[in-house]
């Protein structure tokens, strides 16, 4: 009734364990290095959409007041704009009130 197993299928069976094994574990390695590329690339992506969102807000105080704001600040506070610093490095350089500020943002 009870059917033996061979040393044949012992083995066969020990390699699909292992091949099964191997193939979870690239699986799992390959998820993780995923997950770890799209978030690069959001944050990225994040970078550039506060750099122009920056440079939105800078070009609408020349608009209203006369001149670029001399800090990122002065945008924080009077346009509405929201950085987030803990994410973000953001160097903002005013060259003069009739030059558009040089903005570079980088992801932490």
């Amino acid at each position: 009734m009870f059917h033996e197993i061979t040393d044949k299928e012992l083995r066969a069976r020990k390699r699909r364990s292992i091949i099964a094994a191997a193939v979870a574990v690239l699986l799992v390695v390959a998820i993780a290095g995923g997950a770890f590329f799209i978030r690069r690339a959001q944050r990225e992506q994040g970078a550039v959409a506060l750099r122009n969102s920056i440079l939105n807000s800078a070009r609408q105080c020349c608009a209203i007041e006369g001149s670029y704001p001399k800090t990122v600040e002065h945008l924080e506070e009077h346009y509405g704009l929201i950085i987030d610093h803990d994410d973000y490095v953001v160097s903002y350089e005013h060259l003069a009130d009739n030059i558009v500020p040089s903005v570079v943002v980088m992801p932490r």
